[in-house]
């Protein structure tokens, strides 16, 4: 019988964590561990958020309907996808700077400040105000955290939440936004 790697699981054996959440491990990135700490708490809640924003729009894509189904049906597809892409740099920046990312849907359930949704199907015009609203707390916390990164001088996630996840929300929203009867009105 052949000898297991030492690190090869074995069956219905459980690992240790190597490393806990809440904890970063030093990256040689020329950055306090302070730092990098409040950002990857910063980023495991716009993490969460993202995560919970996207499957919502996925939620929205299956249940939608009415008129303007094709229309919505394809918009929410594709604000899905590009929330996934987010979801991705999120926790990679996450490791980048020495923390765990979130993973697990109970842990995004535990952490989103995205209000949760009626299991049921809603017309299209709310979908559409849900998501708006769950746009406005993502970029609310994406704005917060951007300018928090900056100040203690993380530009990398400061890049990030502004130049991608903050672009990223913000075209989203102007477009849901054009799904609504509702005019949008000028402020001076």
């Amino acid at each position: 019988m052949k000898n297991a790697h030492p690190r090869e699981p074995q069956q219905g054996a459980v690992s240790p964590e190597i490393q806990a959440y809440g904890t970063i491990i030093s990256r040689q990135i020329a950055l306090k561990s302070e730092v990098c700490l409040a950002s990857v708490k910063t980023l495991n809640q716009v993490l969460a958020d993202t995560m919970t924003l996207r499957d919502l729009y996925k939620k929205h894509h299956w249940q939608t309907g009415g008129p303007a189904f094709y229309s919505l049906h394809l918009l929410f597809d594709k604000h899905y996808g590009e929330q996934s892409l987010l979801m991705d740099e999120l926790a990679e920046r996450i490791q980048q700077l020495g923390g765990v990312s979130l993973a697990m849907a109970a842990d995004v359930a535990e952490t989103t400040q995205i209000e949760r949704p009626p299991r049921g199907r809603e017309e299209p015009p709310a979908q559409v105000r849900r998501q708006l609203a769950a746009h406005e707390r993502l970029i609310h916390a994406v704005r917060t955290g951007a300018h928090t990164s900056a100040t203690a001088g993380d530009d990398g996630t400061n890049d990030l939440l502004v130049s991608q996840v903050l672009k990223t929300n913000e075209m989203q929203v102007w477009f849901l936004s054009a799904h609504l009867d509702v005019p949008a009105t000028a402020e001076k």
